[in-house]
């Protein structure tokens, strides 16, 4: 396994390779706030709360969207024997419950501030996400967001385009975006057909005051929640911002970087669009002993999703990254 710093030195002189992240990017940062675990402990699941709750118990995981999943399948077992059951509208709105917990979960344990961020942290990741040309990323806090946005530190002259322009509004087409967020995040929103975004001081407050403000109004974030990869792939494709995220992955060259995605089926659309891309070598992060059950379960996931002739499928240590810190 390589470190992250010998994977970046196998790159032909010249190629700046594209990254795409997943929660661990978030978790370097603090893990006690990014993590279903604390994400649940901090869940409020209105009416049915202890049910629910009790669910998770019995499912034995923190994970939303396993919990999700798990009642989709429910509910599809239960309208073939019983397509009257008083249950379905039960799990239907435990699903929703499930969804509205989420969002509420992760705007409440989110810093409210970038201050919250020291400078010099905010200086490192800036420092790792400037050797990437394209920045996916799965995650819907602002992390990324907020140091790729400051731009008074080091490193200077690092700039990345996200696609919106006038009265914050997505334009789509004549940018050069380069950050897409392929699940949506906390600071997108809908207004009609438009996708726009919060910035800090909008109305006096806070990207996150502004959030928990619309979720008061039952106004929710441009979330993708659905609980498996064929659902979250119909969302997407029903999105124009979303789409166009999704399309970009496909047109992607050379080396791709993946960092803190524990390579799970659910998110196998987003693995089919890189494998039927241009892309020639992936370099996957793994984080702790690469023997591990789950990290052996990772690899074979890598190579039977990525791999194909003419893209080799490499793996480097996750700790040796100095995202957050030298």
């Amino acid at each position: 396994m390589y470190t992250y710093q010998q994977a970046l030195e196998t790159l032909p002189d010249g190629e700046k390779p594209s990254l795409l992240m997943g929660n661990g990017f978030s978790q370097a940062w603090s893990s006690a706030i990014f993590n279903y675990h604390s994400i649940f402990d901090k869940s409020n699941f209105g009416d049915h709360d202890e049910l629910i709750r009790r669910l998770f118990v019995e499912l034995d995981t923190y994970d939303f969207e396993s919990v999700m999943d798990k009642l989709s399948y429910a509910s599809r077992i239960l309208q073939h024997y019983d397509p009257q059951s008083a249950i379905l509208p039960l799990i239907s709105e435990h699903q929703d419950s499930l969804k509205r917990a989420l969002i509420n979960a992760i705007s409440e344990s989110h810093p409210l501030n970038p201050n919250e961020i020291s400078d010099e942290q905010f200086s490192c990741a800036r420092t790792f996400l400037s050797k990437f040309k394209g920045l996916f990323t799965l995650n819907y806090d602002l992390l990324m967001y907020w140091a790729r946005n400051k731009n008074d530190l080091e490193p200077r002259g690092f700039d990345t385009d996200d696609g919106f322009r006038a009265g914050r509004t997505w334009q789509r087409y004549d940018t050069d975006q380069e950050v897409f967020f392929l699940h949506g995040a906390i600071h997108l929103y809908e207004q009609g057909s438009l996708i726009k975004k919060h910035a800090n001081g909008d109305n006096g407050n806070t990207i996150i005051q502004n959030v928990q403000i619309n979720l008061y109004q039952d106004a929710f974030p441009l979330f993708v929640s659905e609980p498996t990869s064929d659902k979250k792939l119909d969302r997407i494709l029903h999105n124009p911002y979303l789409n166009y995220c999704y399309s970009a992955l496909r047109k992607l060259k050379g080396t791709l970087f993946i960092y803190g995605h524990s390579m799970d089926d659910n998110d196998s659309h987003i693995f089919s669009q890189i494998q039927n891309s241009q892309i020639t070598r992936v370099f996957v992060s793994i984080y702790g002993d690469e023997d591990s059950v789950d990290n052996r379960r990772a690899k074979a996931n890598a190579h039977r999703f990525l791999s194909k002739a003419g893209c080799v499928v490499d793996f480097f240590d996750a700790g040796s990254t100095p995202i957050w810190n030298a």
